[in-house]
């Protein structure tokens, strides 16, 4: 069957009666999320949905139990909807198991029953694998992820923001949508909660600014990235090595890292080219950033080349893609990058 973004899956359901089966493919939670909250919404009432919507785990070999609740009809509703998560854990099973559970969830799409709509969830799945090629063919496919592409990830995120921004009563101010999605790295789930508390923040304004962002989200991460800031400018490799491995050690997530990051170098390109700032409160108007932030935006762009500050973006971005696509070893990676960042010449955009 096709292959559906979330949006466009909500034009298909509004044309057509339920259907029989769907996956739910890609790894970022905060689609597969909504798109359960649609199906649910659409085909059962509010009323039967204690007895008309059950959840299953593949992981948790219940593959079986789901494919029989599938077949048996709910109480008190004429419709319900399924849900097998974990469905990629079936490409795991040893050989005997994995063909067990591929020939029930194929047996069961050759004849699904009428008054259930089947819907599994996988990160990820092997289309040279059988249930890969069955699920492909036998099910309406909806796309939950934002791409390999660090751009199309960025893009999306922005696009998202605005979209939760308006349900929420609020309109981002130009920039702002991006330097929130930047700084979160694309990351849904937090972008929601974010945007929540600035709509919050926005008040009656109902306008979220890009000061407002940097005030609200940055919070303590602010000062340990341009800490950061200073050991890249000032090119002391050994210092920011050390200083990486205390972040990992305390737990910072390599991503969230390199939002932050990301965010911070796009920044510096912006300071690099404020004129006539003597204060941090000046630079923070021309910036929209807190001005303890700013001054040191402006103080560490000037210790830093703008053909270099273009090269080191491209450096993070070839980073966050190596992370989320080459299954490389975050530590490696950061290191690595921290190593381009600080050197002597500023690493050459590259096409990949």
């Amino acid at each position: 069957m096709a292959r559906l973004s979330p949006e466009k899956l909500v034009e298909r359901l509004v044309k057509e009666k339920p259907l029989p089966a769907v996956l739910l493919l890609g790894e970022e939670p905060y689609l597969r999320d909504e798109c359960r909250k649609l199906l649910i919404d659409r085909f059962v009432p509010e009323a039967a949905r204690t007895w008309a919507v059950s959840r299953y785990s593949a992981g948790r070999g219940e593959t079986q139990a789901a494919v029989d609740q599938a077949q048996t009809m709910a109480m008190l509703s004429t419709q319900q909807v399924v849900f097998l998560e974990d469905v990629e854990a079936i490409q795991k099973l040893g050989e005997k198991n994995r063909d067990a559970a591929v020939t029930q969830l194929s047996a069961y799409l050759d004849d699904p029953a009428p008054f259930t709509m089947l819907v599994m969830e996988a990160t990820g799945l092997d289309q040279r694998m059988k249930l890969g090629k069955l699920l492909a063919e036998k099910t309406l496919v909806v796309e939950c992820g934002l791409g390999e592409n660090f751009g199309e990830r960025q893009a999306a995120a922005v696009t998202l923001a605005r979209a939760i921004g308006k349900e929420h009563g609020a309109e981002f101010e130009k920039g702002a949508a991006e330097d929130l999605a930047e700084f979160v790295a694309a990351d849904l789930v937090r972008l929601k909660t974010e945007i929540e508390k600035l709509a919050t923040y926005a008040g009656e304004k109902k306008l979220i600014r890009r000061q407002d962002v940097g005030a609200l989200v940055i919070s303590e991460k602010t000062t340990t990235v341009w800490e950061l800031a200073d050991l890249l400018a000032s090119r002391q490799p050994k210092k920011a090595l050390e200083f990486l491995d205390r972040l990992l050690r305390d737990g910072e997530e390599p991503l969230s890292m390199l939002g932050a990051m990301a965010w911070m170098y796009r920044k510096l390109i912006e300071a690099s080219e404020v004129t006539g700032a003597t204060n941090g409160w000046q630079a923070a108007r021309a910036l929209g950033m807190r001005p303890e932030q700013a001054e040191l935006a402006v103080q560490s762009a000037r210790k830093i080349s703008k053909p270099r500050l273009l090269a080191g973006l491209h450096a993070l971005r070839n980073a966050d893609d190596r992370l989320k696509g080459s299954g490389a070893e975050p530590r490696t990676v950061m290191e690595f990058l921290v190593t381009q960042l600080t050197g002597e010449e500023a690493p050459r955009h590259r096409s990949k």
